[in-house]
């Protein structure tokens, strides 16, 4: 029979707590995206409300998305290999508290990793159309 050591046992790190919730609330400014979905949108959650034109929505993905330990809003890490690919000149900021952290995060769509990040986050970000001419 094998232990776990108690210092493994400690770093694992608690659970989000609703009073780690309470404060969500972020400011999204998207740029060149097209008709109608530049602009800043606020968000907030738990309610949902705000300026965002789908706030329940926006913050129904955020918390299916929200894991403790990782990074939501993460870069993509340096050194990962993307694909080559345009997605065009959007560029979106997103800053404010998600689940008790500090958000600043910057997003754009100048290749396939990048696009992958902002498509995740539809529809706090927009949806934006079809790469193909």
């Amino acid at each position: 029979m094998s232990a776990v050591p108690a210092v493994a046992a400690s770093a694992v790190p608690p659970p989000v707590r609703p009073e780690d919730r309470a404060g969500d609330h972020l400011t999204v400014v998207v740029r060149q995206a097209g008709s109608g979905r530049d602009g800043t949108y606020e968000l907030s959650c738990h309610p949902a409300g705000g300026s965002h034109p789908d706030a329940a929505e926006a913050c129904r993905v955020l918390d299916e998305h929200t894991r403790w330990g990782k990074d939501l809003f993460a870069p993509v890490a340096p050194g990962t290999t993307c694909t080559m690919l345009y997605g065009g000149p959007a560029t979106a900021r997103v800053t404010g508290t998600w689940a008790g952290r500090r958000v600043a995060a910057g997003y754009d769509r100048s290749n396939g990793c990048e696009i992958g990040r902002w498509d995740g986050l539809v529809p706090l970000l927009p949806r934006l159309g079809s790469l193909a001419a």
